[in-house]
């Protein structure tokens, strides 16, 4: 590792959880984790992945190429292969532990990273469910999504359908208006009880891969920026992707795998074990 970084905070201690917080992700699906990094810790790696954001925005504008997603946020994946300083943030094993914690397993690795920054009245981000793009056969999986800066609900926080995820996949539809205009419905037809949080820079939130979800859009003034981080359970095994989207996450997150081996690719560290 970059000798240049070894000043930022280690991020490696433990934050134990409360019981209760394991209780209501079990059971909702979704769950705040207050002050799993401190603001301090927070601001020394919010430059970093900036950095990283800002380099790969001009690259891609410069290339004339725009993602499908653009209208919803700047999005940039595997930031933990492109920076050193960054590749600390992702690697925590602290935040890894509160997802091998919530899940219930006994050790994790990495799916990907993605920084997503929603631009100034940035419309809200379409309803879906996260792992209809990942070619996991397994449901314990969770996303890690920390501001790294104070969020209100004004900036584009997360909404969650709590208990969306207990039935698996139910639509099977990409993030896009279609996803939006079937979750939109199926909470109304369900009465999904939908939670939001305010949040200050270094609380996560964690949510399972089934856990339906959308953003409110960012009506302020201001860029938001959000990390996130994706663990699954070691042990997990490749589906046959059943998709395009899967096929294409497989190529991607798991180089030179097939279906049927244990996710394991040079790309899915382990990132905590609770044997070391």
């Amino acid at each position: 590792m970059n000798t240049q970084y070894a000043d930022l905070p280690p991020l490696d201690d433990a934050h134990p959880l409360d019981p209760i917080d394991r209780e209501r992700f079990a059971r909702d699906g979704h769950v705040v984790i207050r002050a799993l990094a401190s603001p301090a810790e927070v601001a020394a790696y919010r430059p970093l992945i900036r950095e990283v954001v800002t380099t790969i925005s001009d690259q891609r504008r410069t290339a004339g190429k725009v993602s499908g997603y653009a209208s919803f946020f700047t999005q940039v994946t595997n930031l933990w292969r492109l920076h050193d300083g960054v590749l600390r943030f992702v690697i925590s094993r602290r935040f890894a532990r509160a997802a091998a914690d919530l899940l219930g397993v006994r050790a994790v690795r990495l799916y990907h990273d993605q920084a997503l920054f929603k631009p100034p009245s940035g419309p809200g981000t379409p309803w879906h469910q996260d792992q209809v793009y990942w070619p996991l056969a397994t449901p314990r999986a969770v996303t890690l999504w920390m501001p790294l800066m104070d969020l209100t609900r004004a900036m584009g926080t997360m909404v969650f359908a709590s208990g969306s995820h207990r039935d698996g996949s139910l639509s099977g539809l990409a993030i896009s208006g279609d996803s939006d205009a079937f979750f939109s419905g199926l909470v109304r037809e369900r009465g999904f009880a939908l939670t939001s949080y305010d949040l200050v820079a270094g609380d996560a939130t964690f949510h399972t891969g089934w856990t339906a979800h959308a953003t409110h859009p960012n009506s302020s003034t201001v860029e938001r920026e959000v990390m996130t981080i994706i663990y699954y359970e070691d042990g997990a095994t490749i589906m046959e992707p059943d998709s395009s989207m899967r096929a294409v996450d497989l190529v991607a997150f798991h180089p030179g795998q097939r279906p049927g081996e244990r996710a394991a690719s040079a790309l899915n560290p382990l990132l905590y074990s609770a044997s070391e």
